[in-house]
């Protein structure tokens, strides 16, 4: 009887010792299981054409290629970008539904009286795409030579000048109302519905100025039809590296530089987040990305998680302030 029970508990434990040997062989197995297995979707809060899309479609491109699997942008656009916070946030956080923030994002924290979503706790930062300043432009037959121009001709006769953006809220319009602000100066900030419109007040005579993206009118700059006077950094651009910023034209401390930046919902895996990070790290150093992107003004630059994430926490502190000076209406 003995015997039997003896042979019983080594038969059990063999079985258990196999069961604990196989489970010790598939833990690895899913451990080590390599992201991406599958497509990958960017999901965007803007319509398809603008520096954001383009960027964003260059990426992805040269994502598919370095990781093997489909990365792929999904346009959504909508007011705040709260229907593409939506999709992402409400996705699962295993790095197959990825969002690109912008300084759009950093803008709408205090242009919206309440978001249903909070970026610096909802989305986990992975890396920056790329910075680009805006342009300062003139209609071609503004007797304004330079910047410094405009600024002596608001100075002489306050509130008689018209300065066009694109809408009420836009970056290009707070970059406005902080231009106004830092040098000093009064004149009407007259929105547009689009850069289009802009521009043909611009060769109207209209309005004397107008701040927007290099892309946005990089053909009419080409023909002539309007004259860059300054770039919007704190320094000159890798884009127009010819053109003075608002610095060197007289107005200290105006800084404004736009950029673009990938996240995750948060809760991401670490390990996704790196493995994204040092592709991104890899395509925006390549030379063919950094050529592309260049063109359309864009500077290409990656970043770690934490410095993106800084940067997107100083934005809404630095856009907040703008708003509040400017009395701008929540929405």
């Amino acid at each position: 009887m003995a015997s039997i029970v003896r042979a019983r508990f080594r038969l059990l434990s063999s079985l258990v010792f196999a069961l604990c040997a196989l489970l010790a062989a598939q833990h690895p197995a899913r451990a080590q299981t390599k992201y991406p297995e599958r497509s990958v979707r960017i999901v965007l809060p803007f319509a398809a054409g603008g520096v954001a899309d383009i960027t964003a479609r260059i990426v992805a491109e040269k994502l598919s290629e370095k990781l093997a699997q489909r990365f792929y942008v999904e346009n959504q656009a909508g007011a705040g970008g709260i229907v593409a916070a939506r999709t992402v946030t409400s996705s699962p956080p295993d790095g197959y539904t990825l969002a690109l923030l912008s300084n759009g994002t950093a803008v709408s924290v205090s242009l919206f009286r309440k978001l249903p979503f909070d970026p610096l706790k909802d989305f986990a930062p992975i890396s920056s795409l790329g910075f680009f300043d805006f342009i300062f432009a003139k209609g071609a037959n503004s007797p304004f030579k330079s910047l410094a121009d405009v600024i002596a001709a608001a100075k002489a006769k306050p509130g008689t000048l018209n300065v066009g953006t694109i809408n009420v809220g836009s970056t290009q319009n707070l970059s406005a109302e902080l231009f106004k602000t830092a040098a000093g100066i009064d004149f009407a900030i007259i929105p547009y519905r689009g850069t289009p419109e802009i521009q043909v007040a611009l060769l109207q005579g209209d309005v004397a100025l107008t701040i927007d993206s290099y892309s946005a009118m990089k053909g009419n700059l080409a023909d002539g039809k309007l004259r860059a006077l300054a770039s919007s950094g704190a320094q000159r651009s890798e884009a127009t590296p010819e053109l003075a910023s608002v610095g060197e034209s007289g107005v200290a401390d105006y800084d404004v530089v736009s950029w673009n930046a990938l996240f995750a919902p948060a809760g991401t895996p670490p390990e996704i987040v790196g493995t994204l990070n040092a592709a991104l790290r890899d395509i925006l150093a390549d030379p063919d990305v950094k050529k592309r992107l260049l063109e359309l003004g864009i500077e290409a630059k990656a970043s770690t998680p934490r410095e993106i994430y800084d940067r997107l926490k100083s934005d809404i502190g630095k856009w907040r302030a703008v708003i509040e000076k400017a009395g701008i209406e929540k929405q």
